[in-house]
């Protein structure tokens, strides 16, 4: 069994609204992204003269005038994480870590994320893009007792780094994020997993891609298309394995690329807004970091009963789903 003892998360404060992407004159405005994505704001590590001057045209020029390292935001997602478990930072016995956009090929971004804890443990990188933070958890799952007694999984997602703000389809999209909880399958907690899957399709590797050296691009409309498909596959597969009684409970908590795709799976698997749970307005899309930060910014909300489904998709192209059960 996998217990979810705290989870945590952090925003950077510089904020792309879409007034500020409007300036940067690259054909787009506030109707024409809210009426696509249902974005209106989103965070960055970025300085905001850097994006409006630069564009973000030189990746290398990007690592060096970013504001925060992604050791140092999962730093800080990992202390909310561990304040909210009730433990302290040397009680982690084993850091994952993984997402989208590394800071560095080695060290592992694991690795970075502990020295900057200041915890002397064994650390590994566990990556599927978008997916990540359900591949912790399904491995975490079946290590089962062989795991120390709690693991810390952070996802630092700052892919503003790696986004070009000369191509609209990309710049209206993401905004910088990390995610982190801490897991556990010897010691019980008021959170529990019902179940976790992870899936691939590595057909679809060339659909979306951050090179080594160059910026985010993706296959719009066929991600879209396999995503939404995809994410209402996992969502009705949590909710009819939920007994009858129970299945009022489920809250939804999918992928925060973009609201009109979450807002097509709530309309397949009939969830009412009340049980949907996103925060992709104000945030944008955090890759893997999006459905974890959204269970942490409305941790104090669920309720004893309730059943969050976590959906998410990602790069590769891969899929994962964790259910919580709140008692």
């Amino acid at each position: 069994m996998l217990y979810f003892h705290g989870f945590g998360h952090f925003h950077p404060e510089n904020e792309i609204d879409n007034a500020f992407l409007e300036s940067l004159d690259i054909g787009t405005n506030d109707k024409w992204i809210v009426d696509r994505v249902g974005i209106r704001n989103r965070r960055t590590v970025l300085p905001l003269d850097y994006i409006r001057t630069t564009k973000n045209q030189d990746l290398r020029a990007a690592q060096e005038a970013r504001i925060y390292s992604n050791a140092e935001t999962g730093r800080r997602a990992a202390l909310m994480a561990i304040e909210r478990a009730g433990i302290k930072p040397s009680d982690i016995g084993l850091v994952f870590a993984g997402g989208s956009s590394n800071d560095t090929c080695i060290p592992g971004e694991s690795f970075s994320v502990a020295k900057a804890l200041g915890i002397e443990v064994p650390c590994i990188d566990m990556q599927s893009a978008c997916s990540t933070f359900g591949a912790h958890c399904y491995f975490a799952e079946r290590m089962g007792e062989n795991l120390p007694d709690y693991v810390l999984s952070v996802v630092p997602e700052n892919t503003t780094r790696v986004t070009n703000y000369a191509d609209r389809s990309s710049a209206i999209l993401f905004g910088d994020a990390t995610a982190a909880a801490v897991l556990s399958t010897k010691h019980k907690s008021k959170v529990r997993s019902r179940g976790t899957t992870f899936g691939g399709s590595p057909a679809g590797a060339d659909e979306v891609v951050i090179p080594r050296v160059g910026h985010f691009y993706q296959n719009g409309a066929a991600v879209q298309k396999f995503a939404i498909k995809r994410m209402t596959e996992l969502l009705k597969n949590v909710i009819e394995s939920t007994p009858e009684r129970e299945r009022g409970r489920v809250i939804y908590v999918g992928h925060q690329a973009n609201l009109t795709m979450l807002d097509a799976v709530t309309r397949r698997c009939e969830i009412p807004a009340e049980r949907h749970f996103h925060n992709i307005v104000d945030f944008g899309n955090q890759a893997a970091a999006g459905a974890p930060a959204v269970v942490s910014q409305r941790w104090k909300d669920f309720k004893p009963g309730d059943i969050a489904a976590l959906v998410v998709v990602g790069s590769g192209l891969s899929w994962s789903s964790v259910t919580l059960e709140f008692s």
